[in-house]
């Protein structure tokens, strides 16, 4: 490969399984930015010790821990590198590279949509919080005039059961005066005629007023 070495095109990796047979390498890696790896990226590797002999292999396959490289020249790579299970190699992609620099230009774009989503967040809130202020505000002067409809309320029931009360009073004291009037009137009282009927008034003939 001819591009330039970057970090970010740079692993590291443990050679686990060789499948000579289909020219198949399974490699162990442990780095973040694996997801950035796709199926038919270019990689080449080679051993710390002599890194101008480097073998060439395109990715298969890759999970969180692992890279499948289909390697084309199997014979340059055993011969020219220390190649079994278990070996240390280094490793650079360009197709990785490339991929980590789009990637960040993705998360840059996704930051500022995140800081823009935040932002409208905040102004929503302070709407919600500014809502909630002004129904506790109302809530407050319609509790104020209900505690004042409430005494007024009260104050006229007071006044009512005042009057009750003094219409009760008045009512009896009128009942007593009236019991009193009766009385003069049953103790002073007068009869029509001053005379009375004795027995004999059944006769006629000896009837007669006394």
């Amino acid at each position: 490969m001819s591009a330039q070495l970057s970090e970010e095109g740079i692993f590291s990796g443990r050679i686990s399984k060789i499948s000579r047979d289909i020219s198949v390498v399974r490699v162990k890696v442990d780095f973040d930015n694996v997801k950035y790896i796709n199926v038919k990226d270019k990689i080449e590797f080679w051993d710390e010790k002599n890194s101008t002999l480097k073998c060439k292999a395109y990715v298969m396959g890759r999970t969180a821990d692992y890279i499948l490289l289909k390697i084309p020249d199997m014979k340059f790579c055993e011969k020219n590198l220390y190649f079994t299970a278990g070996a240390y190699f280094k490793f650079f992609s360009e197709d990785l590279q490339n991929n980590v620099k789009m990637g960040r230009e993705v998360v840059g774009i996704l930051i500022k949509k995140r800081m823009a989503v935040k932002g409208q967040m905040e102004m929503k809130n302070k709407e919600i919080q500014s809502h909630v202020e002004r129904i506790n505000t109302i809530n407050a002067r319609y509790q104020t005039l209900r505690d004042k409809l409430e005494q007024e309320w009260q104050k006229e029931l007071h006044a009512l059961d005042e009057d009750r009360t003094y219409s009760l009073r008045s009512y009896k004291d009128l009942e007593r005066r009236l019991d009193e009037i009766d009385q003069k009137l049953e103790q002073y009282k007068i009869k029509d005629e001053n005379l009375t009927l004795d027995r004999w008034s059944l006769d006629s003939n000896l009837y007669f007023k006394k």
